[in-house]
Formats: structure tokens, sequence, C-alpha cells
């Protein structure tokens, strides 16, 4: 039997079966179910399915700062180029590898079409933050006089996006993960080699 508290295995079911069946497949009984309890009991920890992802946004926003980071929590700001390439790779690393951010990525992509709010969701998360996050950085850096002055907006967009289409791309061809992290680090060091102060 999990040890884990009855609410985080609800949510964590819930997850893996959002990301497996989309939010609209999956009721409060199979959540339940795959928690290992009766579906009444669910109703002690949670109002319904809506609270329930209400939680998991929380809980997966939370996980997600402390272990990428935020614009409102960088992290160590990188003192060289260099860094910057470490730091961005462990950072694809954790993306791809994580479980529960794997699954999220997952649920996100199959419901945008069907969920306004799961589309800003994904547009939160895939976007946004990661340019929002890089923005700061790159200030930092700029500040600091590691990197070259220009427009941090600007330079974290074209530092994320490509990077996204090749996580998309792993997303869809997990046999593909080494040559996707190939060309991410090769972009990254012609980034850092074209933007160093």
């Amino acid at each position: 039997m999990d040890k884990k508290p009855t609410k985080d295995r609800i949510l964590d079911s819930a997850l893996t079966l959002f990301a497996e069946k989309g939010y609209d497949g999956v009721g409060v009984d199979l959540i339940a179910e795959n928690a290992g309890i009766k579906g009444p009991s669910l109703y002690k920890h949670f109002k319904g399915k809506e609270d329930i992802l209400d939680a998991l946004i929380e809980k997966v926003e939370s996980y997600y700062e402390a272990n990428f980071g935020s614009e409102n929590h960088p992290g160590r700001i990188p003192s060289s180029m260099e860094e910057l390439v470490t730091f961005s790779l462990d950072r694809i690393s954790f993306t791809l590898h994580d479980p529960m951010v794997s699954k999220v990525r997952r649920m996100l992509t199959m419901e945008q079409f069907r969920s306004h709010r799961i589309a800003l969701l994904a547009t939160k998360y895939n976007i946004d933050s990661v340019q929002g996050l890089y923005q700061k950085i790159f200030q930092k850096m700029m500040d600091n006089g590691v990197m070259r002055q220009g427009d941090p907006a600007l330079l974290s967009m074209s530092f994320a996006a490509p990077v996204s289409l090749l996580i998309q791309m792993c997303d869809r061809e997990p046999e593909r993960e080494q040559e996707a992290m190939g060309r991410i680090e090769e972009y990254f060091r012609y980034f850092a080699d074209k933007h160093k102060a």
C-alpha cells in the first residue's frame, strides 16, 4: 500500500489519468479507484474534479518553481556563458525526465484544444514562464557584465523557442531525444558565443 497521504495519492492518480485519458475522459470514481480509495472517500479531501485540478495546478507550480525556477525565483544567476549552457541543459533534462513535469506537459498538450483554461495554462507554462525566467536571468547577466547588452525579452524568446519545439519533438518521438539534446546543446553554445560580453 502506498504510504503517501491520501490527498497526495489522489493528486498523483488524477495527474496520471489526465495525462493518459485527458481531463474530460476521467471521472472522480476512476481517480479514487486508482488512488486506492472508495469514490465517496475522495470527497473528504476535494469537492470534485475541478477542485482536484486546482490543487494539482498549485502543487505543480510550486514543484516546478522549486526545481526549475521562475521569474520571481530565478535561483543562482550564471556567472559565465558556459555556466548558462550547463544551467540550461540541466533544466532541459529535468523537463524531459521528471515524471510529474512530463505528465503535466502531456495533459496540457491533449487538453489545450478542449479547454480554454488549460490552453491558457499551456501558454503560461510552455512560453510565458520560461521566457520570463530567462528574461530575468539575461538582464542580470547583462548587469553583471557577463552578457552583451541587448533586449532581454527578445533574447529570452529567441533562446527558448527552438528548445520548446525540440522538447515537443521528444514528446512525440522519444527515440530522438539524444538527437534533440545534441541540437539544443549546439544551439545554446552558438547563443552563448554570439551574446557573450
